[in-house]
C-alpha cells in the first residue's frame, strides 16, 4: 500500500447545511462547501450566479473560486457571449479534483469503487460469497484496494480522499437470515472494520448504513428531479431504505431510520410477518434454490437472469404489495410526497416493481392521508458502492446532504 501512504490531505471543513455565505473573514472552508454543493446541484455557473444563490459579494466569490481553481476543484468553461458587457466564464468541477473510494459490504457480495470527484465509476472490484466475515472482507479490500487505486497515474493518487463503508449494522443478528453459522457472524461482535480499513489504506474513512448509503447517492449523484420529503427503498439481499425530509438524509440518532425491512406487513397468507421476508432478493434466492435452479446468478450480475416467468411474476407482486404496505404506515407517520424504488435489479425487473406497487397502493384505504408517487431511482444497482463513495465526498467538500 506504499502508493497510498503518499495520498495528501486537503482542508477539513466544518459541517453546514446553509447554502448561504458569509463575507467575514476566516469563514472560507465554509463557503467552498457551499459553492461546490451549488455547482454540484446546478452545473457550471458564472461568478456572478454563484454570488446571486449564496448572497456573497462578485469578489468575495471571484476570489473563492480563483483558489478553488488552484486546487484543482474547478475548472473553467467556454466563455458565454452575446450578453452586454464582458463575456461570462463558467465554472463547473473538474472530474480530475479529487478522487473517493466506496465499500460496499453486504450479506452475499463486497464491492469496491473508485470514483472521480463528478461521481464517475473508474474502477471496480466485486468478490461474491456465501456470507460474510470479517478475515474475508479485510483480504479482499487488501487485494482490490491497490487494483482501483493503480488506474490512476501517479501524480493524481494523492487526491484520493478518503474510503467511505457501507455495510448492514449488527451483521451478527442475521445469521439465520443469510444461512450462516452463528459462530462466524458472531466475529463481527468484535471487529472495528472503520479501524482495520483505516490502517490499511492510510486513508479517511467513515462507515454508513447501507440503504442509507444508497439513498445519500441518490441525493448526491441523483440525476432527476425530485421531492424534498422522500422514503428511498433498496432492495438487494434484503430490502432497506433512506428517509429524507427537507432535501436532506434523515439517519436518525443511531444511523439507522428507515429500516423498513422490519415493518410488518400482511404475508400472502394475510398474517403479519416483516417486510424482508417478502420484499427481498432473499425470498428469491430461496424460491430458485427449492426448484433446483441456479441462485448465485442473482448476485454475480444484473442482466439476463434466467429466472422462470411464474417465479418473477409471484416475487414482484408479493414484493410490490408488501411495499405498499409498508408506504401506507410510513405515509401516515412522515406525511411522505414521494416512494422511490431502486435496487440490485434489473432494469425491466425494477420498472415493473414500480408498476405493480402503484397498483398494489391503488388497492390500499388511504382515506385520510395523501398517496405518496411511486418514482424510479435515478442511480441503479450500484447505489449502495456510489453512496459508499459519497460519504467522504460529502464530509469534505459537501453541505450536509
Amino acid at each position: 500500500m506504499q502508493d497510498l501512504a503518499e495520498i495528501g490531505q486537503i482542508r477539513t471543513n466544518a459541517d453546514n447545511s446553509a447554502l448561504r455565505g458569509t463575507n467575514q473573514s476566516g469563514m472560507r472552508a465554509q463557503n467552498e462547501r457551499i459553492v461546490l454543493s451549488i455547482l454540484r446541484r446546478q452545473g457550471p455557473l458564472a461568478k456572478t450566479d454563484i454570488a446571486r444563490l449564496t448572497g456573497l459579494s462578485v469578489q468575495a466569490v471571484s476570489v473563492m473560486m480563483r483558489k478553488l481553481e488552484e486546487d484543482g476543484l474547478l475548472e473553467r468553461r467556454e466563455k458565454l457571449r452575446g450578453k452586454v458587457g464582458q463575456p461570462l466564464v463558467p465554472m463547473a468541477l473538474a472530474a480530475d479534483g479529487a478522487f473517493f473510494v466506496g465499500l460496499k459490504l453486504g450479506r452475499r457480495s463486497t464491492d469496491l469503487m473508485l470514483v472521480d470527484f463528478l461521481g464517475h465509476s473508474l474502477a471496480v472490484r466485486r468478490n461474491t460469497y456465501r456470507y460474510p466475515t470479517p478475515d474475508a472482507v479485510m483480504a479482499f479490500v487488501a487485494q482490490a484496494l491497490p487494483q482501483v487505486c493503480a488506474v490512476l497515474p501517479p501524480a493524481l493518487r494523492p487526491r484520493i480522499m478518503g474510503i467511505g463503508i457501507a455495510m448492514p449494522f449488527q451483521l451478527w443478528n442475521w445469521a439465520t437470515y443469510v444461512g450462516a453459522p452463528q459462530s462466524d457472524m458472531d466475529a463481527w461482535r468484535h471487529r472495528d472494520i472503520q479501524a482495520e480499513v483505516a490502517a490499511l489504506s492510510g486513508l479517511p474513512t467513515w462507515v454508513q448504513n447501507d440503504a442509507t448509503s444508497a439513498c445519500g447517492a441518490e441525493l448526491v449523484f441523483g440525476q432527476d428531479e425530485r421531492p424534498s420529503d422522500f422514503l428511498y427503498v433498496f432492495i438487494a439481499h434484503f430490502i432497506g431504505g433512506g428517509l429524507v425530509l427537507n432535501g436532506k438524509l434523515h439517519k436518525g440518532p443511531s444511523g439507522n431510520a428507515a429500516a423498513i425491512g422490519s415493518m410488518p406487513v400482511p404475508g400472502p397468507d394475510g398474517a403479519p410477518r416483516q417486510l424482508i421476508t417478502v420484499g427481498s432478493l432473499a425470498e428469491l434466492e430461496r424460491k430458485l434454490v427449492a426448484r433446483g435452479l441456479d441462485a448465485a446468478q442473482i448476485w454475480d450480475r444484473t442482466a439476463d437472469w434466467d429466472v422462470p416467468a411464474d417465479l418473477r411474476t409471484e416475487w414482484i407482486a408479493a414484493a410490490a404489495d408488501g411495499i405498499a404496505h409498508a408506504m401506507l404506515c410510513a405515509t401516515a407517520t412522515a406525511d411522505l410526497k414521494a416512494v422511490m424504488l431502486d435496487g440490485w435489479l434489473p432494469a425491466d425487473w425494477r420498472r415493473d416493481l414500480v408498476t405493480a406497487t402503484r397498483d398494489s397502493m391503488a388497492k390500499l384505504d388511504f382515506a385520510g392521508l395523501d398517496m405518496p408517487a411511486v418514482i424510479t431511482g435515478s442511480v441503479g444497482h450500484l447505489a449502495r458502492t456510489l453512496g459508499a463513495a459519497a460519504i467522504p465526498l460529502s464530509q469534505r467538500f459537501l453541505v450536509e446532504a
